[in-house]
């Protein structure tokens, strides 16, 4: 492949570092670095310091954090998208915005090709580029990780120091970590066992539920359609909430997951997650729609909720068929409007109270008392229709 000018997804990490001088070395051509800020907590001016000395021509840093969560997460939430039970879809959903800004970052800067640091064996490589090339058809994708000789860590720490690129990986860290604003991954390394325990002192953000305050905290998170828009009364914008609520789920040991999960290429692979802020969202929208969807609405949507999900993890979110699945679930959404009281103790999200004005929910109907306008006596004709193919099935049992 011939290029001139390389777009690269870059996190300063030892992959795309390695990558960086890679593509200079191996294609001769000029490399941008891109760096998308979803709010994983670095010194961007530092990364940029970095990319330069190991030779980008430029560095483009975008803050995408409002953009992140009010576009990609809140439409995320509002499908209670979950992954196989357990996993809250925050690197996947993080994928689509870094690709597409690095398409249009490609476009402007006039690049030939994109690339990324994704490996051969995970779903990331399939999430960059199928993003990719849903935007720019015609566009060349390096991905080093299935061209290369360098098929081990200890192959690019050697890379990095004939090429004086700094080391970030150590062995009391032997794993690969992705934050953003959303979750903390962890994979690999020492995790590769599905056995053992992760460390106690892995954990950047949660605060083990031993270590947790013992007493109880109450928090209240005011939705519109379907979006949270307030904590406790005040409104913020969408990092500043998501921000927030990650600060009180860490307190309290809320959001931790350990799993082995079924990747999209075909293998089995364990992720550990921190997802403190999330979780108390999640936990809350539920809970208000509980009161404010009509039933066969809810059970449609929820219906709907694994494939959105798979979707997401499989990196097909600018896709005809998720952007149905969005206007149907964004249609479910508009009287999910309210507040929900949560309390936080030892990393436990409980419901402690809603309340909504377009709640469904009447108590003169769902009262043991009397009155509210329900004869009891209706469910007798009820019943009995409903027991009609199961009283047939019987009787012909019986007579055969």
């Amino acid at each position: 492949m011939k290029v001139k000018k390389v777009v690269l997804a870059y996190s300063g990490g030892l992959d795309t570092s390695v990558i960086l001088r890679w593509l200079i070395e191996t294609y001769h051509c000029e490399v941008i670095a891109y760096c998308a800020d979803l709010g994983q907590g670095e010194d961007l001016q530092a990364i940029r310091r970095k990319a330069l000395k190991t030779g980008a021509s430029k560095v483009v840093v975008d803050d995408l954090k409002d953009e992140f969560v009010r576009h990609y997460i809140f439409p995320m939430l509002r499908a209670n998208a979950v992954y196989e039970g357990s996993y809250l879809l925050g690197t996947s959903i993080a994928r689509p915005l870094i690709a597409k800004r690095q398409i249009d970052v490609a476009v402007k800067e006039r690049a030939d090709a994109v690339a990324h640091g994704a490996t051969g064996k995970g779903n990331d490589q399939v999430r960059f580029e199928l993003t990719y090339y849903a935007l720019k058809p015609d566009v060349k994708v390096i991905a080093p990780w299935r061209l290369w000789d360098l098929n081990s860590r200890q192959a690019l720490v050697a890379y990095a120091k004939r090429y004086g690129i700094p080391v970030p990986v150590s062995r009391k860290r032997p794993y690969s970590v992705d934050r953003n604003l959303f979750h903390i991954s962890y994979e690999g390394g020492i995790l590769e066992d599905p056995w053992q325990e992760p460390p106690a002192d892995m954990f950047l953000w949660s605060r083990p539920v031993e270590k947790a305050p013992n007493r109880a905290e109450y928090i209240q998170i005011d939705f519109s359609r379907g979006d949270p828009v307030a904590l406790n009364g005040r409104a913020r914008s969408p990092a500043a909430l998501l921000s927030a609520l990650n600060v009180l789920g860490a307190k309290h040991g809320i959001g931790r997951v350990d799993l082995v999960e079924n990747r999209y290429v075909g293998m089995k692979s364990r992720g550990v997650y921190e997802t403190p802020g999330g979780t108390l969202l999640h936990v809350a929208h539920r809970a208000l729609e509980s009161i404010t969807m009509d039933r066969e609405v809810l059970r449609i949507r929820d219906s709907l909720m694994p494939k959105y999900a798979e979707l997401i993890y499989y990196g097909y979110w600018f896709s005809p068929e998720r952007e149905v699945l969005q206007r149907v679930i964004d249609a479910s959404q508009g009287n999910v409007s309210g507040r929900v009281r949560l309390k936080l103790y030892k990393g436990n999200a409980i419901v402690a109270g809603r309340r909504s004005r377009s709640s469904l929910y009447d108590p003169q109907v769902a009262t043991f008392e009397e009155g509210g306008g329900y004869h009891q006596g209706d469910a007798d004709g009820f019943i009995k229709l409903n027991a009609l193919r199961l009283r047939l099935r019987r009787l012909k049992k019986v007579k055969g």
